[in-house]
Formats: structure tokens, sequence, C-alpha cells
């Protein structure tokens, strides 16, 4: 089985988008979809394809938190920082997270099972402190809940 060039994948979002008004937001949602992150490699292309500089480019990519220029892990693991979350307790769940899980915010877990990721606010607030996997949504995590969410998500992995 061939393995797809990560270049021509490259190219082929950014010719499917570059045509769009507002083309670069659906470019780089296209490859964060495709290939987890935005590689290095893809600003100049980006920036050649919609005729901007490559400080643009990298300037909306490092503005949105959503976007990654690194490989994620397998799993998202989003903590509500909001203000709801935090005044039931999200700084400790915070710390439980990042030490259950060996990083820190925007970090990957050494296994390359989860990256860790703020999230500001999940609309959970009566069901404070809130936590998102992928898309699956949990609300009142406590550590302990924390934990068995985890054993949960890296058992269907």
């Amino acid at each position: 089985m061939n393995a797809i060039d990560p270049q021509a994948q490259i190219q082929a979002i950014i010719d499917a988008h570059s045509g769009l008004p507002g083309a670069m937001l659906p470019i780089l949602h296209g490859l964060q979809d495709a290939l987890g992150h935005i590689p290095e490699t893809a600003i100049p292309l980006i920036a050649k394809a919609l005729n901007v500089s490559r400080a643009e480019v990298h300037g909306v990519v490092s503005f949105y938190h959503h976007f990654r220029t690194e490989p994620s892990g397998r799993r998202i693991v989003e903590v509500c920082r909001a203000e709801s979350c935090q005044a039931m307790g999200a700084a400790k769940l915070e710390a439980h997270a990042k030490a259950i899980l060996g990083t820190d915010w925007h970090g990957t877990s050494p296994d390359g099972a989860f990256t860790l990721e703020p999230v500001y606010c999940l609309g959970q607030c009566a069901c404070s402190p809130a936590i998102r996997i992928g898309d699956e949504v949990h609300g009142r995590v406590s550590c302990e809940r924390f934990d068995e969410i985890i054993a949960d998500a890296r058992s269907e992995a």
C-alpha cells in the first residue's frame, strides 16, 4: 500500500479551498482535520496560494488556539478553565490531569495517547467542573472520575 505524500496532500487541501472567499481559515481547518496539525512546510505554500506573506499565515495559525503546529495525541483532553468550573474545583482537576497525563497544557502524554488543552467554556456551568474528550463532554468531574474517564478512553483507543 502506497503512503500518501504529505506535501501532495497539503497542496491538494490548499487547491481545494484557495478559491473560496476568506480561504485561509478553511485551508487551515482542512489541514488540521486531515493531518492533525499545521505542518511548518505548509506555511509558505498557503502564503503563495493566497498571495499573502508567510508572517500573515503564521499570525493566523498562532492567534487561534485551535490550530496546532505539532502532531497531537490520539485523543484531545480539554479541561474547562471558565469561572464556573474554577469556582467548583477546576484548578485541582487541572493539576491532577497534568500529573496523570504527564504533560502540561498543549503537551502530549509520553505514550502519545492524549494531548491536554485548556478550553474556556464547555457550556456546562451547572455541571462544573467539565472536560471534553473528542466530542464527548463530561460534567461534575472529580479527580477520581477523571481517572475513570481516562481509563475508559485508553481502552477505546
